[in-house]
């Protein structure tokens, strides 16, 4: 376990492979990498094997701008992977004594300037500054793909899930020991899928095989997914903040449906609740599952107060730079006044992680003429930022790090403030303690 120590960190967003019997899986790569775009929408990319070669391709942009049928056109391959990210353009290709393979993952390498020190200092050389190149070097090393994967936990730490496209069409999956990413296998008449969540299989109409293993390394047939090696971990780690606002609602993650999770931590925020309230509303879209929670737990009324601009895609919490996310969050949502005037509002969201967006949120619900409006949050307040994924980068970025929950609550503006506590958060969404990462409220970071 290592306490707090603030790094940069960076989310490597979502990844997808498909392996077909006997049609190509170009167009269902694009359909299921759409289906992950809400985990990353700077980059998105693919990878295919036709004939022995390996095509990819990435693109600066949204899936459904970046492939468009045009583009689509120029691949074919039973095999594929596809990548959707914050920061990189992914799949990565490399050459090597191995072979050439595409690689692509989600999670972020800690120690990844002194693993590339240490490779430049045996003579490897870098044509970019991704975390993706340097896994794919660390691969590369071994006697085979399959010892390389092996290898990896033994040099980094931190998380990942990966997916690897080798030129005879061999497709790997491997989630990290701790399983802070989730990662997940499905299957269908055409064939088999690995993701980083259940709502790219529901997507492509794939059934729910089981999730990977932390540590478990997977090879994907057309015919079904088979385990090659298992690294053994001293503990389970599991993402906790996927459950409040990273995953979608519709998917299940490590045998948890989102839904039931955000349910329950609207319930937990209603019990003992003495507020006088007339309408129960959540922040589109990852705060309406808490907020339905809350009013099936408290019975007030749910309505809709915002209601969301389908136009205007984008998270708010996701882009690098503030001045985005103040535009799409301007544009994302708008008031339904009817709804709002003389009420006494329990406004619902996952999470406060800067609070500029909910400082908006509160003062346009009072301008509009909300009587009280009172502000019920998800997860715990977020005092750390996160080494292994989530684009929070310093404590200087936290509202929560250095104030308590009435300095931001005056911030907000709001009526009250209340949030889960940690103990009722990891009660809510089902999974103990001990299998969690709760670094972003302990402090204490998994290795």
């Amino acid at each position: 376990m290592m306490i707090y120590e603030e790094r940069e960190s960076y989310d490597h967003c979502g990844v997808l492979g498909l392996s077909f019997t006997d049609e190509d899986c170009v167009y269902s790569l694009a359909h299921g990498i759409f289906h992950l775009q809400h985990r990353g929408q700077e980059y998105c990319g693919l990878a295919l094997e036709d004939e022995g070669e390996i095509h990819a391709e990435a693109f600066r942009g949204l899936v459904s701008d970046s492939f468009t049928p045009e583009v689509l056109s120029l691949f074919k391959g039973k095999h594929g992977i596809a990548h959707t990210s914050l920061k990189d353009p992914q799949p990565f290709v490399l050459e090597s004594r191995i072979g050439k393979f595409a690689i692509a993952f989600s999670g972020n390498i800690i120690n990844a300037r002194e693993i590339k020190e240490e490779l430049m200092r045996k003579g490897f050389s870098f044509s970019s500054n991704y975390h993706v190149e340097i896994l794919a070097k660390l691969v590369a090393q071994a006697n085979n793909i399959k010892e390389g994967l092996e290898s990896l936990p033994k040099k980094i730490n931190g998380s990942y899930s990966i997916v690897l496209l080798a030129d005879d069409g061999s497709l790997y999956a491997m989630r990290d020991p701790l399983g802070v990413k989730p990662f997940i296998a499905g299957a269908s008449a055409k064939g088999v899928c690995v993701a980083s969540e259940s709502a790219a299989l529901n997507g492509l109409g794939m059934k729910i095989i089981k999730d990977i293993e932390p540590g478990g390394i997977y090879l994907l047939r057309p015919t079904g997914i088979s385990k090659i090696s298992q690294v053994e971990s001293e503990r389970i780690a599991h993402c906790a903040f996927e459950y409040a606002y990273t995953a979608r609602i519709d998917s299940v993650i490590n045998s948890i449906p989102v839904a039931t999770a955000r349910n329950n931590l609207g319930a937990s925020l209603a019990k003992d609740d003495d507020i006088e309230a007339t309408v129960v509303a959540g922040v589109p879209m990852s705060g309406l599952g808490h907020a339905l929670g809350y009013h099936k737990a408290s019975e007030v009324p749910y309505g809709i107060v915002f209601d969301y601009n389908r136009y205007a895609l984008g998270r708010s919490y996701i882009p690098p730079n503030q001045d985005e996310r103040n535009r799409i969050a301007r544009d994302k949502l708008y008031i339904v006044r009817e709804a709002v005037r003389d009420q006494s509002i329990v406004l619902c969201d996952d999470s406060i992680v800067r609070g500029t967006q909910l400082v908006e949120r509160v003062r346009e619900l009072q301008e509009t003429g909300a009587k009280e409006v009172h502000v019920r949050i998800g997860a715990p307040k977020l005092t750390f930022p996160c080494r292994h994924g989530i684009s929070t980068r310093s404590k200087d970025e936290l509202i929560g790090s250095d104030r308590t929950v009435e300095e931001i609550r005056k911030i907000l503006g709001a009526t009250t403030l209340k949030y889960n506590s940690v103990e009722s958060f990891v009660q809510a969404i089902g999974i103990p303690a001990d299998k969690l990462c709760l670094a972003c409220w302990t402090g204490e970071y998994p290795s």
